[in-house]
């Protein structure tokens, strides 16, 4: 066959057949070479094992004259210089002498190179993985997918822990970067999902998190992650920095995973969900396929895991935040709107992956939504609500307020107020504009209101306030008080709560 080489076989059956009277054609399909090669057999009569191979150079070196006296001494001076770089260095000191051609002989002749005098490498040495021992955890992104949330981008990571023996494993979607709130969080989820805890956990430096912190910032994170580990009775380590292979029970098994979430996709035939809670159950219902494959491993190592406690531990950061004179709070670089009331008090938030809790001393206010930071543009998250009651006293403020464009809570509704301010006055496109919000808070009717009244003012018609408030606020008031009936019970079972009553009678 073309491409193989001649073995010693071939060589017998050619020569048997040759002896036994047959033609060079035939003993060559006899022992299956070409009629040329059985001729070259016979002549050189030796077995094809026990040919000379060819060891010596059939061209001169093209870097005869370079390689000990320059490349050499970079070589050894800097060892990691590759070679295009060597390549591109003579062709500077003599462009027709070394043309690209030669690049691959460069390759060739300094992968030899390294191999006889270069550095020591590096040796991986692969672990034996046992039972109940070791959990590992990692965050990861799906490259080339664009996740889309109601047809809006999502940009977020996917947290992973998996135990190293029997690959069982769990994912979270995670919205912003690596944290310690973010590990804390999708670590405790994992957790209380398998059941108990291994021996031993383990993550990368988490160098995204502990970027540009203090001394004093970065041993505080390190103390909560080993609390973290010690509540659940696990010991805490971490790779070291660079080295991604020491947490390769999960840098691995990253592939594998986003491999069958992106064949999911494509089974699904979209990127779009309706909420981040669907997202996440579509991640899960991935993984559970994959556990599924793994299922008695999985089994026999529950048997060697940690009860867990009786508690989840804190998995929140606590901020301190002043609610200003515009009703809003600063965390973390957004502006988040909050309720009128609490105008001058100090709150104390717990800053979730998701969410904020904010609370008043001991007790629970309000939670809202978590907005991640972006570059370059105004990060608010400002709900209306909260402030429509002040602004309908001083709709005139609607106009110049540095949030109104955030006041406006969906497209539609900036829509609704282009529209105003071309065809009304500047006066009455304010208290128009700001009257319709309040309807939409006060009866709960804010995507019907937005529809029909975009759909009027499209139609060069402008709504008045009093039609809208008694559209929509009596259909609330009707849904909101019921017709109670209430049966009139009789006057003398009011007897039977005086228990001395029948014996007052008997004696009268």
């Amino acid at each position: 066959m073309p491409g193989k080489k001649i073995t010693d076989q071939q060589y017998r059956l050619y020569m048997q057949a040759r002896k036994s009277g047959h033609t060079q054609r035939v003993s060559s399909a006899k022992a299956g070479i070409s009629e040329s090669s059985g001729r070259k057999l016979e002549g050189s009569g030796i077995l094809p094992s026990q040919k000379v191979k060819k060891i010596w150079k059939t061209r001169k070196d093209p870097f005869e004259d370079v390689w000990e006296d320059k490349l050499v001494p970079m070589l050894k001076e800097i060892p990691h210089l590759s070679a295009i770089t060597l390549l591109e260095h003579l062709q500077e000191e003599e462009c027709d002498k070394y043309p690209d051609s030669l690049l691959r002989t460069l390759q060739r002749r300094l992968r030899k190179w390294r191999a006889l005098y270069g550095q020591e490498q590096e040796i991986i040495f692969r672990q034996k993985h046992m039972p109940g021992l070791q959990g590992l955890s990692d965050f990861t992104t799906l490259k080339g997918i664009t996740v889309t949330i109601k047809g809006e981008p999502f940009p977020h990571l996917l947290y992973h822990f998996r135990l190293a023996f029997s690959k069982w494993s769990w994912m979270r979607v995670i919205q912003g970067g690596e944290s310690f709130v973010a590990l804390s969080q999708g670590l405790q989820d994992a957790l209380w999902r398998l059941g108990g805890s291994p021996e031993e956990h383990r993550t990368d430096s988490l160098s995204a998190a502990f970027k540009n912190l203090s001394r004093a910032a970065h041993e505080d994170m390190t103390r909560s992650y080993e609390e973290l580990c010690h509540h659940y009775g696990m010991k805490p380590s971490r790779n070291n920095l660079g080295k991604g292979h020491e947490n390769g029970s999960i840098e691995s098994s990253h592939g594998h995973l986003k491999r069958r979430i992106e064949q999911s996709f494509l089974l699904r035939g979209s990127y779009d969900f309706d909420s981040i809670l669907s997202y996440q159950a579509f991640i899960e219902s991935v993984v559970k396929r994959h556990n599924r494959r793994h299922k008695d491993q999985i089994d026999v190592e529950r048997q060697f895991l940690k009860a867990l406690p009786d508690f989840r531990t804190t998995d929140f950061k606590k901020i301190t935040a002043h609610v200003t004179i515009s009703s809003t709070i600063l965390i973390d670089k957004v502006t988040y709107s909050v309720p009128s009331r609490l105008i001058g008090q100090k709150l104390c938030i717990h800053l979730y992956n998701e969410r904020l809790s904010c609370y008043l001393g001991s007790d629970h206010v309000l939670d809202l939504p978590r907005k991640m930071k972006a570059e370059n543009i105004k990060n608010r998250c400002i709900n209306y609500r909260h402030l429509i009651a002040s602004l309908s006293r001083k709709p005139q403020a609607f106009r110049y307020s540095v949030l109104r464009d955030d006041l406006l809570p969906t497209e539609t509704y900036t829509k609704i107020w282009r529209l105003i301010d071309e065809i009304c006055s500047a006066k009455l496109a304010c208290k128009l504009m700001v009257g319709i919000l309040k309807i939409a808070a006060e009866n709960n009717c804010e995507q019907k209101l937005g529809e029909d009244v975009l759909a009027c003012l499209e139609d060069g018609k402008v709504p008045g306030l009093g039609e809208l408030q008694a559209k929509y606020a009596l259909k609330n008031k009707e849904f909101l008080i019921p017709i109670l009936h209430v049966p009139q019970h009789a006057v003398h079972s009011y007897d039977q709560l005086i228990p001395s009553f029948k014996k007052e009678m008997t004696y009268a």
